[in-house]
């Protein structure tokens, strides 16, 4: 549970705090942010009261003599000082087994705040402690009575602000009203954003419920893709298809694959969107990628040229695809394209727009990129596709592992070129990006 408590401020001048707060509750199983503050309100619950105690005694006892302590009330306030440490370590033991507002927590507070009242009339400088009382009201108060719990403890500290308690004559009595009524005020402005933040806390909660029974049915669906996708291999491998078996399993890794992953991106996304029209967008592309990544796998499945091929040359949907890639990972993506454009042969323009889009799913996996470029050439009698970017790099003479997760990568990019007569070659360094180059021969359309 989190404690969002509004603070009190104290004013070292005249030795009296002012301030008023509330605390709310609201639970998240999400980033280690959230834990970092529970742990630190935890602590200044536990600790916090020790620490104001100490200084309310040592301002209190230093100024003694100047307001006019007596030797009785001296030792009245030692006593009243014990028992509030006395106090204090019997809840820390107490409060590991009571996290919510119960009857124990309620005669807490209420003997907390008379210890307080006492010592702040004893010496209006123990309002320092005083104060601890607008912090985790709503923690240790019912509802019912936590506006009860902060005006007496408004009270207490008007008191002090006033001169002291009892107020002296008229004008006394005057001022005392003036600043209770200033810190009643702050009480109910400061309850009434606790209770905004509650609001904000139980709509957070429920948008994470949501978001895991999505994600409950989005790894099903995985599951049962796997499970097709293995059916599919098993079929190819008794027909004995190997060539159809690397087409498919090529192509959903192009298509399903990274299409899927993109959704899963956007999903983890909006459950860090504060904004709700953020989360919109983020659930819009998600949409989009899924539509793209249906229709990409009907048509591996009749191997038909990809999606973007349909009605767009290679120049245009390599922009496209460089473009929304751009947009969905936040990267600067840059499209170029020289020399004389000309229409490609289905087989050529499909195998350079996978290779571009596996080399950028590659990038976005593993780079770290700020900066990529793409550019398209056609040259004579061959046409070049370079991919760069100034991501962490590699070394391509070491051997990278297949994981789990992983694709086909380089060796599929480089089968992809190789089967139309072409190669793949690749430049990098560790901590100087990544060049890749695909050249393969100009093989206009049939006409």
């Amino acid at each position: 549970m989190l404690d969002n408590d509004a603070t009190g401020t104290t004013d070292a001048a005249t030795g009296s705090g002012t301030g008023s707060g509330t605390g709310s509750r609201s639970g998240s199983g999400t980033g280690t942010g959230t834990a970092a503050v529970d742990e630190r309100w935890a602590a200044f619950h536990r600790w916090g009261p020790y620490a104001l105690l100490a200084v309310g005694t040592l301002v209190a006892w230093s100024a003694a003599d100047a307001i006019g302590m007596t030797t009785g009330e001296r030792r009245a306030s030692g006593a009243l000082i014990g028992a509030a440490v006395v106090l204090q370590l019997w809840w820390n033991r107490a409060a590991r087994t009571r996290p919510e507002p119960s009857r124990a927590g309620t005669c807490y507070y209420a003997l907390r705040w008379a210890l307080g009242f006492a010592l702040t009339w004893l010496n209006p400088l123990f309002a320092f402690y005083a104060v601890i009382g607008y912090f985790g009201a709503q923690y240790l108060l019912p509802r019912r009575l936590c506006r009860a719990g902060l005006f007496a403890t408004a009270v207490t500290l008007a008191g002090s602000q006033s001169g002291g308690l009892p107020p002296r004559g008229v004008m006394g009595w005057v001022l005392f009203g003036a600043i209770l009524t200033v810190n009643s005020m702050l009480v109910a402005l400061f309850a009434h954003f606790a209770a905004l933040e509650e609001a904000r806390g139980r709509a957070r909660v429920e948008t994470i419920a949501e978001l895991e029974r999505t994600n409950t049915a989005l790894h099903q669906a995985l599951d049962e893709n796997a499970a097709l996708h293995a059916q599919l291999l098993v079929q190819a491998r008794e027909a004995g298809v190997a060539d159809e078996r690397r087409r498919l399993a090529a192509e959903i890794h192009d298509t399903l694959a990274q299409g899927l992953t993109g959704i899963i991106a956007q999903l983890q996304v909006v459950g860090a969107a504060p904004d709700p029209a953020l989360g919109r967008e983020h659930l819009d592309r998600a949409l989009a990628l899924a539509r793209h990544s249906l229709g990409e796998a009907r048509r591996s499945v009749h191997n038909l040229s990809p999606v973007a091929l349909a009605d767009d040359g290679l120049p245009d949907a390599l922009k496209k695809t460089v473009t929304e890639w751009g947009e969905r990972t936040g990267v600067r993506a840059r499209f170029t394209v020289t020399g004389t454009a000309e229409h490609l042969h289905d087989e050529v323009a499909a195998t350079l727009l996978r290779i571009a889009e596996e080399a950028l799913s590659n990038t976005a996996r593993h780079a770290a990129a700020d900066r990529v470029g793409v550019t398209l050439s056609y040259m004579g009698d061959e046409v070049t596709l370079d991919i760069r970017d100034d991501g962490r790099g590699f070394d391509p003479l070491t051997a990278r592992e297949r994981t789990p997760v992983g694709g086909f990568g380089l060796d599929g990019m480089r089968a992809r070129a190789e089967r139309i007569a072409g190669s793949l070659t690749v430049e990098a360094e560790p901590g100087h990006g990544t060049a890749l180059s695909a050249r393969v021969p100009l093989v206009r359309h049939d006409r």
